[in-house]
């Protein structure tokens, strides 16, 4: 039962292959059974790398099955269509369209295998590659805010600068009354006299405008910085609403992308494996000898052809000898005075009816 269904799977005849040696029968089982592993790989290949895009198992063993359907219908009629001639060469060129593309299924199917078994080294390379787009992407985000939240600090630095300012400048003012009291400075009078009352009044009146100074500007320091905090909990909220987009950053491309990034010898050995496999069947029936299933294939097929071609060959003799005699037999017709004159009467016969009838029409309608 599993011969006849790898022999199945090789596209042979297997009516014709049933009356061959075991031998003979051996090899078209081993190519089938080539052609029906290919499609398993295939449909593994194609359900993982579906579940790397969809993260549902069954949808992605519903189009695996599709594409391995597929891919087994598409290399049985490859290995079936190619005919053993009496040349390699003969059999070579019509095998070459049918090579490049098991080379294309072949790159198909062995991608995603490729993925699934370098996963680890992927996904180190994704971290790597997810940790600088978290980075750039909080470098773009803070270049955004940065400008606004720069110049409401400069705001803060202005209005600090303003309080020291003015502090600066009643400590002066308290310096230059202590130093006429103690007759250091000034009128360098000891004691409390006018000069000293005059620059006493000055100080309180600068010591009061500092106190209104600082209550002011530390009102609107208190009003920028929650402009600040604002700013940089937007900041935070962008950060984090375009942080899972950067963690999703682990479909089938991606994965690609981060697999051209590994060392490619191993990639390329596991390609030129899958390769083998997809193409073993094809070169295993351009290289094999013309056996007994292909002498008795081309029999059949010479048969049928020989069949054909006779009867057209017939069709066409009958047709020709058909036109010949009706053309000879006419020509003898039109030559009889009996024929001419049956025609003659009949003819008459006809115009007569139709004046009559040509007649009546006329006579109803008047």
């Amino acid at each position: 039962m599993l011969q006849q269904f790898f022999i199945l799977c090789s596209g042979a005849d297997s009516a014709i292959l049933k009356t061959c040696s075991n031998g003979e029968q051996n090899k078209y089982v081993g190519i089938g059974a080539t052609v029906f592993f290919t499609a398993l790989m295939a449909f593994i290949a194609c359900s993982y790398a579906l579940y790397t895009v969809f993260s549902t198992i069954y949808v992605s063993i519903f189009f695996g099955l599709l594409w391995s359907l597929l891919i087994f219908n598409l290399d049985r009629f490859i290995v079936s269509t190619i005919k053993k001639r009496d040349s390699f060469k003969k059999e070579f060129l019509p095998a070459l369209p049918r090579i490049i593309l098991a080379i294309i299924i072949a790159v198909v199917i062995s991608k995603p295998l490729e993925i699934k078994i370098f996963e680890k080294e992927i996904n180190q390379v994704l971290l790597e590659q997810k940790n600088n787009l978290s980075l750039a992407n909080q470098q773009q985000i803070l270049q955004q805010y940065t400008p606004e939240i720069s110049a409401l600090k400069n705001n803060i630095i202005t209005l600090k600068n303003e309080i020291l300012l003015k502090e600066k400048e009643t400590n002066t003012l308290y310096a230059i009354y202590i130093s006429e009291a103690e007759g250091t400075a000034g009128t360098k009078l000891l004691g409390k006299g006018p000069v000293y009352q005059e620059k006493r009044e000055k100080h309180d009146a600068s010591l009061l405008e500092l106190q209104a100074l600082k209550e002011t500007n530390n009102q609107k320091i208190t009003v920028i910085e929650k402009q600040i905090s604002k700013l940089k909990e937007e900041y935070n909220n962008a950060i984090n609403t375009s942080q899972p987009i950067i963690d999703g950053f682990d479909g089938l491309m991606a994965r690609i992308n981060a697999l051209k990034k590994l060392p490619w010898l191993p990639s390329f050995f596991i390609f030129l494996l899958f390769l083998t496999i997809e193409t073993s069947p094809i070169i295993a029936k351009l290289l094999s000898p013309k056996g007994e299933y292909d002498w008795k294939l081309e029999d059949q097929e010479s048969s049928i052809k020989t069949w054909v071609n006779q009867k057209t060959q017939q069709r066409e003799q009958l047709l020709e000898t058909d036109i010949y005699l009706n053309n000879k037999i006419y020509s003898e017709i039109k030559e009889e005075k009996e024929v001419y004159t049956y025609k003659k009467e009949k003819a008459k016969e006809v115009l007569k009816k139709q004046a009559n009838a040509f007649y009546h029409i006329q006579v109803k309608q008047t």
